[in-house]
């Protein structure tokens, strides 16, 4: 079940040469469409420093859950990222052997292998960075709540996993709720004794990457151009974006700023209802997954300046141990965790309120770990 190294899911690390246009994107040349397709923007600007100039280097990456709706279109993205010398994908289906060699043949300095049932600690051994998507997807009427109880269970093994085979690796958890397995596998760690705050992240990447695009188009801005901080927890009423903060600068209305927040609170709902049964955002959370990450593996290589949202163990908040805050991101994960900043009477509201409700999400997902 494991391909060995040389196999049919090894490739070259060589971009095959090749006639027609071509883009250069941090020393590695793209075909034209594989550059448009890339999700990255792989900022080159001034306040990168010495570590990042040239090829810099390179990551082992593994998604767990890399068959699934979001695991597909993530692993891809993954593999079309040059930050990756190896990419590994685990999943418990037999589908996902087939998935890295569909992978292995797209020319890109990735080697790409894939890994099923018993192997996961083959998958993680030596890796850089973990991507966590693995578990069952929401339906129509499900909370994040109703999905608890299967991914919860689910996100204990695969991290148990990364303690014994990576513990010193960035662990970047997808699988809803959020707001509970994250701490579900900060307490994973901890009984391993390998917690490292600076290692952890809750992905909610998705909720700025909604703010950014509904405040663009609202706006009229360049979303590339666009900034929202979002803010709190990762389900419902605990994202609060702080549209008080956009960049470039603009103002709502109190009826717009009501709409905008719950939409951009609800955002999930919308893909749910508009697929009618039949998936939850999956693309667009592979595309906010990957970037996460990407910026993640910036931060490792000694980039500067890289601050991104994400739900991570902190004590700014009291009474909540985890948040979703601004961070940035350095050689060891996690260089600073950033308040929020001046906020406005509407958004100071919407955080005291949803509060309770997201220390009692963070405690089902503690309780769960001392007890399972």
């Amino acid at each position: 079940r494991t391909p060995a190294p040389g196999s049919s899911c090894a490739e070259s690390n060589q971009v095959a040469p090749g006639a027609g246009v071509r883009a250069r994107v941090r020393g590695w040349q793209l075909p034209v469409p594989l550059a448009m397709l890339s999700a990255f923007r792989h900022r080159q600007t001034s306040s990168c420093s010495s570590a990042s100039a040239g090829p810099g280097r390179k990551f082992k990456c593994s998604v767990l859950g890399a068959t699934g709706g979001i695991g597909q279109p993530l692993s891809l993205l993954l593999k079309l990222n040059p930050r990756v010398a190896e990419l590994t994908l685990y999943d418990v289906s037999l589908l996902c052997t087939g998935v890295a060699v569909d992978l292995s043949h797209i020319a890109t300095g990735a080697k790409t292998m894939g890994f099923v049932g018993d192997d996961l600690k083959k998958a993680l051994e030596g890796c850089d960075v973990v991507v966590i998507p693995a578990g069952v997807p929401r339906k129509p009427g499900m909370t994040r709540d109703d999905l608890f109880a299967i991914n919860a269970s689910i996100v204990k093994t695969l991290i148990t996993g990364c303690a014994e085979a990576c513990p010193n690796a960035c662990i970047l958890v997808i699988s809803n709720p959020v707001n509970s397995t994250v701490p579900v596998a900060a307490e994973t760690l901890k009984q391993k004794g390998v917690f490292d705050p600076r290692k952890l992240f809750g992905v909610t990447s998705l909720d700025a990457c909604r703010a950014r695009t509904f405040v663009s188009e609202a706006r009229g801005f360049d979303p590339l151009k666009t900034k929202v901080p979002v803010v709190g927890g990762h389900a419902g009423n605990t994202i609060v974006p702080l549209l008080s903060q956009a960049e470039p600068a603009t103002t709502f209305s109190d009826a717009e700023q009501d709409a905008m927040t719950k939409r951009i609170m609800f955002g999930g709902d919308e893909v749910v209802d508009a697929k009618a049964g039949h998936g939850s955002a999956t693309l667009s959370m592979a595309h906010a997954g990957a970037e996460f990450a990407d910026r993640v593996m910036a931060g490792l290589t000694g980039e500067v300046g890289i601050t991104e949202c994400a739900f991570v163990h902190t004590d700014k908040v009291a009474g909540c141990q985890f948040f979703a805050m601004p961070v940035t991101l350095g050689k060891e994960g996690v260089e600073t965790v950033h308040d929020y900043g001046a906020i406005n009477a509407h958004e100071q509201k919407l955080i005291q309120e949803m509060l309770p409700e997201l220390i009692c999400q963070i405690q089902k997902g503690i309780d769960f770990a001392a007890t399972n």
